[in-house]
């Protein structure tokens, strides 16, 4: 019996959501680093920990209801739709959480990493 789109879907929203944190995460906190945001290291790292869990739980949702809803008769619609998701919202998080705009750095032009790619809007 092929699994149904509620439970595809939470598991799909645990694999990708999981992911989606981590790389968020990650470039966040590789943003910080570079454009020396925060008090210290410690005090950005612990923040990215609580972060964490939240981008997660934020990026699973969307996945189980894509699949619960849009996956019951469109598999691959929903599985693109959620890719096209995650994707977008990685890029949001890191570029709204991992690039504030009201924090002034001496380090980054614009606020805007050394490493970031030039073709992907910041």
């Amino acid at each position: 019996m092929p699994p149904r789109p509620w439970s595809r879907g939470i598991r799909l929203g645990i694999l990708f959501g999981g992911l989606t944190s981590v790389v968020s995460v990650v470039g966040i906190g590789r943003a910080w680093a570079a454009c020396d945001v925060g008090v210290n290291a410690g005090a950005n790292a612990m923040t990215l920990f609580f972060l964490a869990p939240l981008v997660w739980i934020a990026a699973a949702i969307p996945w189980v209801v894509l699949q619960g809803v849009l996956g019951r008769r469109h598999r691959r619609s929903a599985l693109i739709a959620g890719l096209v998701f995650t994707v977008w919202f990685t890029w949001f998080l890191v570029t709204w959480l991992g690039m504030p705009d009201s924090y002034p750095s001496p380090w980054c032009t614009d606020n805007v990493p050394p490493w970031w790619p030039s073709y992907l809007p910041a």
